[in-house]
């Protein structure tokens, strides 16, 4: 073997259990059950006892290195304990959301032929008849293995095999807003080493920090911010489980009450929690604020800074990868509300025509990341089982990321859409997100998506689909009143000719704006 083939990396033995033998008292991990107000807390020692055991457990049931395993949890500690294990046995731990139907299952089950799956006793009822190794966690359940016992009785002593460093580590589906979702790969030390960058650059996070990122487990963030990036930096990692929909007003009331340092949030979750009183609310041990997922409109930034006196750093990346593009504390960046920020150290970033040529300042070019001669550490290793992606987005040196963007004179980029979402109108061309966050500086206007309609006159026009807050009252007026709005926040050539107001917006399982569903409506 030569090369990365000939070393070896594993994140649960080469990070975790260094910081089990360096600061073995220390929390780890912090689990609250919304609805009990149940606290689980695991000091390091203690995690890596249990995810050794969890190890042990797969390996006496017959998992073995490289086999697939769907994993479906929501925020308790079974999820970590059986994703660690997975990743110190070897195993390639596939997370799912448990918004996943009986189709969405069936669907992974089949394309990465899934040797085992773990999830708990509701999402156990969709898996169907699956024939592989069925384990669930928490309650009982007939026909299935229960992992709680299989902790119990499993050695803690277990050592596998050190697994290499270019090995099968982890398996994301994408969300999938065109066509089925890929099959995104990543090797142990891309994923499992490559987020120290999004740890300590943009996370901000320290040893003896408490972070807190609100993303499903199901969804790549949650690789990000709740498993990977905080405990490269030896911080410990907070987790609600909280059923049901979102609750702003809870989230603020558990930033209050709990010792959390840094904190991550998603847009569609931060649009919500600053419509609420912020005055109410004091985060005295609060230093450091985070979103990615999607851009992030200026004013919410401004308002929770007024509120709170806090930042919020954005970042950019994919499931694909580890953070690319970023607003980093750590290098003192001042944070300019709109921009995604400058490439996070270790990628060289840059902005290409359809030629492959890089694009001039202020010119919108599609982002990308160059592989040759040297691939950074961080990005992913295929789509696999998927040669025509794999051929459509690896060309020449670079990998092309499918966003578009425009870089100013400072080296920030300026998010523009998905390249396949830019509208084209009487010669201009329009991101949906300009207009979005035009609309939603609205009073009226909770969430706004925009789309191209096909136009004999202009080639295309921009249609906005528009939900509205309670309070507010659907309309004629209301729709000239924001299009009127629109034209003074923003270039008057992008306001959205035609509104349609909506109950709600239709999204992938990951929270993003399926526009493919809206075009063909409009």
């Amino acid at each position: 073997m030569s090369g990365r083939e000939s070393v070896c990396f594993n994140f649960a033995g080469d990070v975790l259990e260094r910081w089990a033998k360096m600061r073995p008292h220390d929390l780890a991990l912090w689990c609250v059950e919304e609805r009990t107000e149940r606290e689980q807390r695991f000091t390091f020692i203690r995690l890596a006892e249990q995810f050794r055991r969890a190890a042990h457990f797969f390996h006496t049931l017959g998992i073995r290195r490289g086999d697939r395993v769907l994993v479906i949890l929501p925020r308790v500690p079974q999820w970590w304990i059986a994703m660690l294990g997975l990743t110190k046995l070897g195993a390639v731990p596939i997370p799912g959301t448990l918004l996943l139907t009986a189709r969405d299952i069936r669907y992974r089950l089949d394309a990465a032929e899934v040797a085992a799956v773990i999830t708990n006793a509701e999402t156990a009822e969709r898996v169907g008849d699956f024939t592989g190794l069925k384990i669930v966690a928490g309650e009982e359940h007939a026909g299935w293995m229960s992992f709680d016992e299989g902790l119990r009785v499993a050695r803690a002593d277990f050592e596998p095999e050190p697994t290499g460093a270019a090995e099968p580590g982890i398996l994301y589906f994408t969300s999938g807003t065109t066509g089925p979702p890929k099959m995104v790969l990543h090797t142990q030390e891309s994923y499992g080493l490559g987020h120290r960058v999004t740890g300590g650059h943009w996370l901000c996070c320290k040893p003896h920090d408490v972070h807190w990122n609100l993303a499903d487990n199901g969804w790549a963030k949650a690789a990000w911010s709740s498993l990977f990036g905080p405990w490269h930096m030896g911080a410990c990692i907070f987790a609600v489980d909280s059923p049901g929909k979102f609750d702003a007003a809870a989230s603020l009331h558990t930033l209050m009450r709990y010792p959390i340092t840094t904190w991550c949030a998603p847009p569609t979750a931060l649009r919500l929690i600053v419509r609420e009183d912020l005055a109410a609310y004091r985060f005295p041990r609060l230093r450091h604020c985070v979103s990615a997922g999607e851009p992030l409109n200026a004013e919410v930034i401004e308002t929770w800074k007024r509120a709170t006196g806090l930042t919020i750093y954005e970042g950019y990346g994919q499931t694909e990868t580890v953070v690319l593009i970023a607003n980093c504390l750590a290098r003192g960046d001042e944070v300019r509300p709109g921009s995604m920020g400058r490439p996070a150290p270790g990628f060289d970033v840059a902005l290409l025509d359809e030629e492959l040529r890089e694009v001039p300042q202020g010119v919108e070019g599609e982002i990308a990341v160059r592989v040759a001669p040297r691939r950074p550490l961080g990005l992913f290793r295929e789509y696999w089982r998927n040669p025509e992606e794999n051929a459509a987005r690896f060309r020449g040196d670079w990998y092309l990321t499918g966003d578009r963007a425009r870089r100013d004179a400072e080296g920030r980029y300026w998010f523009v859409g998905r390249a396949d979402d830019i509208i084209k109108s009487a010669g201009y061309r329009i991101g949906p997100f300009e207009v979005e966050s035009a609309l939603v500086e609205h009073p009226a206007v909770l969430e706004a998506a925009a789309v191209a309609k096909p136009d004999a006159l202009r080639g295309a026009i921009v249609k906005a689909f528009v939900v509205l807050r309670k309070d507010a009252k659907p309309g004629d007026v209301l729709a000239r009143e924001l299009q009127e709005h629109c034209k003074r926040v923003t270039a008057p050539y992008k306001y959205p000719r035609e509104i349609e107001f909506i109950a709600e917006l239709p999204k992938t399982i990951s929270g993003k704006i399926r526009r493919v569903a809206l075009r063909a409506r409009a």
